[in-house]
């Protein structure tokens, strides 16, 4: 199908986006990858008046350090510049998730904030970003504001943002020394959506404490989730292995999914379970300085 009759803008700069957002409002649709805005026009489950097109405004691409020794990472940033860039052994998850993205052409074209902003259940930087504790900056007409990421998720393809905003860049604070992080999936193939996913941060003293934990979860509930319960079980132990058969059942009870052709709620709770497990494990030793490979199952 095609879509329905539109105007199209191509934005140069950041204060033109603003402009034509505050001119639209409700009317306007931001087109960054355009790899989930596009099919639903075609579709027809979306047929915006106008489409905004942000892909030229080098305000929204950069990677960058902050002054706190955190990454400030653009929303025009593509998967598959989050896939090749080098990262330090602390942020492997970055490149866990990135790497089993879609196909080549949908992490070529897709973005970071885009992908954020559609709040799929089943998406891979929600749980990602979760687990590192980010921050997102919005920008509108009216000025900025920054939100921890799990308050940008309201519900499936729902964000908190204003019709006026727009998701100017993702904040990661820094991470301690001692920290490592991994992202697992499982799929029914290669490149399709997360029948569930578990993404860990670990930091973990000289004398093997936990200090620190973070747990995110997909496609196991309307949004991603953050396992606060698993995580204040871990913080402070020893992560001993019965503790972390504890943390692992608490996954399994604070995740929410719903049955469909990936998986029945049994099923996708104990998937999440495992792969929580098998995340947490490599974490651990990527804390250590182990080299460790990750990614889908």
């Amino acid at each position: 199908m095609f879509p329905a009759r539109f105007n199209y803008y191509r934005a140069e700069s950041l204060p033109e986006v603003l402009d034509l957002l505050a001119r639209h409002g409700s009317e306007g649709k931001i087109l960054a990858g355009g790899q989930s805005v596009i099919p639903l026009m075609k579709l027809r489950l979306a047929s915006p008046a106008v489409l905004i097109d942000i892909n030229r405004v080098r305000e929204l691409q950069a990677i960058a350090g902050d002054e706190r020794g955190g990454l400030r990472i653009g929303a025009l940033t593509r998967h598959h510049h989050m896939e090749i860039k080098k990262w330090p052994r602390s942020l492997a998850l970055l490149m866990d998730a990135a790497r089993d993205i879609g196909d080549p052409q949908v992490r070529n074209l897709g973005t970071v904030g885009g992908a954020l902003a559609e709040v799929d259940p089943a998406g891979d930087w929600g749980p990602v970003m979760l687990s590192l504790g980010a921050r997102v900056r919005a920008v509108s007409p009216k000025g900025e504001r920054t939100l921890p990421i799990d308050e940008l998720f309201v519900d499936a393809f729902t964000t908190c943002l204003a019709e006026d905003e727009l998701l100017r860049e993702v904040e990661i604070p820094p991470l301690s020394d001692g920290t490592g992080t991994a992202y697992l999936k499982m799929e029914r193939k290669a490149g399709d959506f997360a029948i569930a996913s578990a993404a860990v941060r670990v930091n973990r003293s000289p004398d093997g404490r936990c200090q620190d934990v973070g747990i995110g979860l997909g496609g196991v509930g309307l949004v991603p989730l953050r396992a606060r319960g698993a995580e204040d079980l871990l913080r402070g132990s020893n992560l001993e292995e019965e503790l972390i058969r504890e943390a692992e059942e608490s996954v399994r009870k604070e995740c929410e999914p719903l049955a469909d052709i990936r998986g029945s709620v049994e099923f996708k709770r104990q998937v999440v379970g495992v792969l929580f497990r098998r995340a947490l494990k490599i974490a651990l030793r990527r804390a250590q300085g182990e080299e460790v490979e990750a990614g889908h199952v």
